[in-house]
């Protein structure tokens, strides 16, 4: 009898369990039936990574507005239209050293943390933007630059942050606040580069007196730069927290006395900003897959399309501060620094409210991937229309928007109406261009992450994207200007004139919109697991 009661004991608690799975499941299946709320952004993180951001863009744009001018006055170039080719090379040296060791500081990320590799980069930016902006010769220079670029891996390490403090319902708002944080950074760098360059010829009853900025004209805006480089620092130095999943040592797992939370294995659940819970920064080198595992088709054709369009991204953004200088004679602007400096911050400025509310609401709707195809849809347009602008320019009035002086004041009002014209169809074109690339860069960087099997090949993924920006970095400057050089020195018919680098641009941005056709759309989620190595036969199909 005892055993009898036992076996039907046993029978009860079985169909018990039973119905509490099914219970379980039920609910499950409600729950995932409801609209999935969107989860907080942790901004007690993002206030600390944003000003370590910030610092890069305002860095690699300050430069811009005064690049012309300061190879000019290195006497390197044989003529004034040679001086888009040097200035090429300088842009790109930083892109050559950073294409060398990104992928070295994001796979380290992986092993050591996010945290010491961030404050590593920015005392790179410090030291080298000094270097820099002393620089009396165009070998200094481009030292400095290389500098610059081989310790300049923290882009790839944010972008890993950004991904460890996000799920799939908010990743899409976090991943838009680096494109974000760029156009701020770009705006700021461009206007400071404008307006503080060679202070003692801007400003001579404020600088006039000044022996340090006669002989270093463009080290102040330079130091304005690092300025915010320093803020960065000491936020990253004394407030970043570690983001790295860390695996527990064994001693704290054999130890009797620890808790189990503090003792059990990390999952793509686990918090992942805990302190005091974990010992080790070591992720765990199973969950890592080689190279070889990592390279799948769909993430090689995602790269490849990313790397096409960032090639002409790179030649438009290095060639237009080169193109707004030259004279309209060769097909330019004949802008001056100031002049140069306020097109550029104009558009980024307008583009705030699409990087803050616009994109993720189209993400969500759409995908990351159609979003990454409209923002090439924009760019097209836009870079065929560009050099357009410089026959208004040739008739322009030199006093306005000439190398003889500076804009006094930005108002269509007071300007005669051919340079309005110009001013309002620049802001126009440039608004559509910034558009497109803050579509085009969100869009990937959230593809990007997308394409990681786990956490543990964000640092990897992410380098990887960004040895591919590097690369057309190295080439989109050197080829823009070689390319802007050739064209004003000779007298060919369009499209070979001096729109021919613009053309360029528009037709390498065609051929990566047609090589997205072959990604997929699984790629607009984040699926720990996922397998993409989907063929292109599926991918048709």
């Amino acid at each position: 009898m005892a055993s009898i009661s036992r076996r039907q004991n046993r029978r009860e608690s079985e169909d018990s369990q039973q119905q509490d799975d099914y219970a379980a499941d039920t609910s499950t299946d409600i729950v995932s039936d409801s609209p999935v709320k969107e989860t907080p952004l942790p901004w007690d993180m993002l206030l600390v990574l944003l000003p370590v951001r910030l610092s890069e863009p305002v860095n690699a744009t300050l430069i811009l507005p005064f690049v012309y001018q300061m190879v000019a006055d290195f006497n390197v170039a044989k003529s004034t239209k040679d001086i888009a080719f040097y200035a090429g090379i300088l842009f790109a040296s930083f892109s050559i050293c950073q294409t060398f060791t990104v992928m070295y500081w994001g796979r380290l990320s992986d092993r050591i943390g996010r945290r010491p590799v961030m404050v590593v980069g920015l005392v790179g930016y410090l030291v080298s933007f000094l270097l820099f902006g002393v620089a009396k010769s165009f070998t200094w220079a481009f030292v400095a630059r290389s500098i610059n670029g081989l310790l300049a891996g923290n882009v790839a390490v944010m972008k890993s942050i950004m991904a460890e403090i996000s799920d799939d319902t908010n990743r899409p708002r976090m991943m838009a606040l680096i494109p974000l944080t760029w156009n701020v950074g770009s705006v700021a760098g461009a206007a400071v580069g404008g307006i503080f360059a060679d202070p003692v010829h801007q400003y001579p009853g404020l600088f006039g007196n000044s022996k340090i900025f006669r002989i270093f004209p463009y080290l102040l805006p330079c130091l304005i730069g690092c300025s915010v480089t320093v803020f960065g620092l000491v936020m990253a130095i004394f407030k970043l927290k570690e983001t790295l999943v860390k695996e527990p040592t064994l001693d704290k797992i054999a130890s009797p006395g620890v808790t189990q939370q503090s003792s059990s294995i990390a999952t793509e659940s686990t918090h992942l900003i805990q302190e005091d819970t974990y010992t080790s920064v070591e992720p765990n080198k199973s969950q890592q897959r080689t190279v070889r595992e990592l390279l799948t088709p769909v993430v090689i054709r995602t790269m490849a399309t990313n790397a096409v369009v960032c090639l002409g991204i790179s030649m438009a953004e290095q060639v237009y501060p080169i193109f707004a200088a030259s004279d309209p004679v060769d097909g330019g602007l004949g802008f001056a620094s100031r002049s140069i400096g306020i097109s550029l911050a104009i558009a980024g400025v307008a583009v705030l409210y699409l990087q803050l509310v616009t994109y993720p609401r189209l993400e969500r709707k759409y995908g990351a991937l159609n979003c990454y195809r409209t923002g090439q849809k924009f760019l097209i347009p836009a870079y065929l229309a560009m050099p357009f602008l410089s026959f208004l320019a040739t008739n322009a009035d030199k006093t306005i928007v000439g190398h003889d002086n500076e804009i006094e004041a930005l108002s269509w009002f007071s300007l005669p109406l051919q340079e309005s014209a110009l001013w309002i169809l620049l802001v126009v074109v440039m608004l559509l261009r910034t558009t497109g690339t803050v579509l085009a860069f969100t869009s990937i960087n959230i593809l990007t992450v997308n394409l990681a099997p786990t956490k543990a090949d964000l640092g990897f993924m992410n380098g990887l994207q960004q040895v591919a920006l590097c690369v057309t970095r190295v080439a989109g400057p050197i080829a823009a200007g070689s390319v802007f050089s050739w064209s004003i020195k000779h007298t060919f018919p369009y499209p070979f004139n001096s729109h021919f680098v613009w053309v360029l641009c528009a037709a390498l941005t065609v051929m990566s919109l047609q090589m997205t056709s072959k990604i997929p759309e699984s790629v607009n989620t984040f699926l720990p697991g996922q397998d993409n190595s989907t063929t292109e036969t599926e991918v048709e199909a």
